[in-house]
């Protein structure tokens, strides 16, 4: 539980309060600090503040606390029976997209030139909580990159918080999704060569050129330094520069190397061999994952999963090393994320009901939640469906990380994102009661600082 004694609020200015306008209104026009009080505040990534207070300026956290004094001048906005949770985040959608893709290997096309920013779609997303969301390209095979995006924005730049996210790659159990794979890091192996080529030719060139150089200052005949008076043997006078020492570190930085700029379709690899990107997997079964494995062999990228879930998925075969005794890495002892849909499974051939979400946070995954279909009607019911697995066993603490700050660290952007915390967007969900709740209702969002759902009077 996070506490505070004192808070220095006057340094940040006074806002004064216009009677009878709307709290979007009013912070839309003076744009000055805000402080909320409300009941309950889920951080995610700190725990539980009861009668928590967080102080807002100009988009961020300033401050969060439990019953934090708000000097006089500040607007509040009090609302003792309400629970406030970071922005929902979804790392894995198309809503508000409509173009199509085929099974091409397209690692250089990129969602965020699909970017509507007028979509209805996007825009009514944030009514259901939803404030960050991981666009991808359509299509199979390798169609592309993801973007990670706010819902709204004037313009696609305001919108993308960041692009490349990750690169779309979807794994089947068949031979050409191996070969599509091991034939894209043998491109990224024939660029490795290419650049070690241009390596040794730069450095070849570089020798010559040093060895020209000291030739030529070998054949120049040796000048006299000034020194006292300027007679031989006494050494520099007192107004000689001193020559400068070398610095190899300063040196090795600074080498000047230029390596050849990569082919379109091979830098997505190049990058995810530079660990400055991640690919995100889409499997359908226990299989693609060792099918997936097999193809990459001994490449050490980083990579999360998109785990297809269906009544009879059989994931569980290949949570963990010990489970079913795998000669391969599990699921979850690779310590990745897992974008599933909330949803009850059973055991294939039998009517045993499944937790895959948990059992796979057990094993030591992280959980990102997606909606179970791509469209408005399961955005809606989305925290309504996770509630389900909650009930049947999922821990709050895995159901809320798995809606907030694991979809945002896969994205790269949870330092802005997916918790309560100090100096992150001030993205709210406000509700009614628990979010897991079936009677709760979402009652306001903010996004960056701004009501953009719910009418709320300070």
């Amino acid at each position: 539980m996070l506490r505070s004694h004192s808070i220095l609020f006057g340094a940040l200015g006074a806002l004064t309060a216009l009677a009878g306008e709307s709290l979007a209104a009013s912070t839309s026009l003076a744009g000055g600090p805000l402080a909320i009080r409300v009941g309950r505040a889920e951080t995610v990534a700190k725990g539980v503040i009861e009668h928590a207070v967080i102080l807002v300026e100009d988009g961020k956290i300033v401050t969060i606390g439990e019953d934090l004094p708000v000097e006089r001048g500040i607007t509040v906005i009090d609302r003792p029976n309400w629970t406030v949770m970071p922005g929902l985040v979804s790392s894995y959608t198309r809503i508000g997209m409509d173009s199509e893709g085929g099974d091409d290997m397209s690692p250089d096309v990129k969602a965020s030139t699909e970017i509507f920013p007028k979509s209805r779609d996007l825009r009514k997303v944030v009514e259901y909580g939803v404030t960050t969301l991981g666009i991808y390209p359509a299509g199979n095979g390798i169609p592309g990159l993801a973007a990670a995006i706010r819902p709204r924005g004037d313009t696609v730049e305001e919108m993308v918080l960041k692009d490349p996210a990750y690169l779309k790659i979807v794994m089947r159990s068949d031979s050409a999704s191996k070969k599509r794979v091991r034939d894209a890091f043998a491109k990224a192996d024939e660029y490795d060569e290419k650049v070690k080529k241009a390596r040794e030719k730069w450095d070849k060139d570089k020798d010559s050129k040093k060895g020209k150089k000291e030739e030529k200052k070998e054949e120049k005949p040796e000048e006299k330094k000034p020194g006292m008076a300027g007679v031989e043997g006494q050494g520099p006078g007192p107004d000689a520069a001193e020559e400068p020492k070398a610095d190899a570190k300063a040196e090795k930085a600074a080498d000047g190397f230029v390596p050849p700029i990569p082919d379109d379709k091979v830098r997505a690899f190049v990058e995810m061999r530079a660990k400055k990107l991640r690919a995100l997997v889409t499997l359908t079964s226990a299989a693609d994952w060792l099918h997936w494995l097999d193809a990459i062999g001994k490449e050490t990228i980083g990579f999360d999963v998109r785990l297809v879930l269906n009544q009879e998925s059989d994931y569980f075969y290949v949570l963990d090393k010990k489970t079913y005794d795998l000669e391969a890495d599990g699921i979850g002892d690779r310590k990745i994320h897992a974008v599933v849909e909330p949803l009850l499974t059973y055991t294939p051939n039998t009517r045993r009901v499944r937790n895959l979400p948990m059992e796979l946070a057990k094993a030591g995954a992280k959980v990102c939640f997606t909606p179970r279909f791509d469209d408005l009607v399961n955005y809606k019911a989305w925290l309504g469906h996770v509630a389900e697995l909650v009930g049947a066993g999922m821990t709050r603490d895995v159901a809320l990380r798995a809606l907030t700050l694991n979809p945002a660290e896969m994205l790269g952007v949870a330092d802005r994102v997916g918790s309560l915390e100090k100096g992150k967007d001030a993205n709210f969900v406000f509700l009614d009661g628990d979010p897991f709740q079936p009677a709760t209702r979402i009652q306001a969002v903010m996004l960056d600082g701004r009501f953009v759902f719910g009418e709320v009077d300070p």
